[in-house]
């Protein structure tokens, strides 16, 4: 198939609604792209990982962070704080929260398809 495809978050295909956010998918051909949008407070333990019997999140995230600040805890104990701007890496076996009092949004390139399902 070579036909061109442009998208919107503004109209995403999916949207996974979460206590204190959301997630937004669109999805190509080979790849879904997510927008995380995330109010202060919001816990991926307490949000996410609670509703799933989870205590830390399985699934590889790379992404960028658009706006606010977030945290992602190592089930190893390391620590990163995300900022706008950062392109991050992180494996499986994490948790997160958002940092400060602004709403954190960040892109998925990978992991989008498996999140918060």
């Amino acid at each position: 198939m070579n036909d061109i495809m442009l998208k919107r978050f503004d109209s995403p295909d999916e949207v996974r609604t979460l206590s204190k956010g959301r997630f937004e998918t669109v999805h190509f051909p080979g790849m879904t792209i997510g927008r995380a949008t995330y109010e202060p407070g919001w816990k991926w333990s307490e949000h996410v990982g609670r509703a799933a019997g989870a205590t830390s999140c399985q699934v590889e995230h790379v992404g960028m962070v658009v706006s606010g600040r977030a945290v992602a805890a190592m089930d190893d104990g390391r620590i990163i704080e995300m900022k706008p701007g950062d392109i991050f890496y992180i494996p499986p076996g994490h948790d997160s929260w958002v940092v400060g009092s602004e709403t954190y949004v960040s892109l998925h390139f990978i992991g989008a398809g498996e999140y918060a399902r």
